[in-house]
């Protein structure tokens, strides 16, 4: 296998990855930027108000776009293991 090989390998494992994390960990911040914002209008600072709400939002998230996250990553590793041969000269 040569260097640019290990790195193009590397690099759409980096790029499956963030994709897959993105809608989970986007949804959790919007969410925690309103709770956020909600706290600062009212001055409530009760600490367990953040993380039920966000908490929720990934649950939510990884509802909605768990199909998706899994038909990626399946598609990875499936590309990944029909090209090792390849791979490995």
């Amino acid at each position: 296998m040569t260097d640019s090989g290990v790195l193009e390998l590397a690099q759409r494992a980096v790029m499956i990855s963030l994709m897959v994390c993105a809608p989970a960990l986007g949804l959790g911040m919007i969410v925690g930027l309103t709770v956020s914002v909600f706290q600062a209008a009212t001055q409530i600072q009760e600490s367990t108000l953040t993380f039920v709400p966000k908490i929720l939002a990934v649950v939510v998230a990884m509802v909605v776009f768990g199909p998706w996250m899994l038909k990626s990553m399946v598609n990875f590793t499936t590309k990944l293991f029909v090209s090792l041969p390849n791979l490995v000269h």
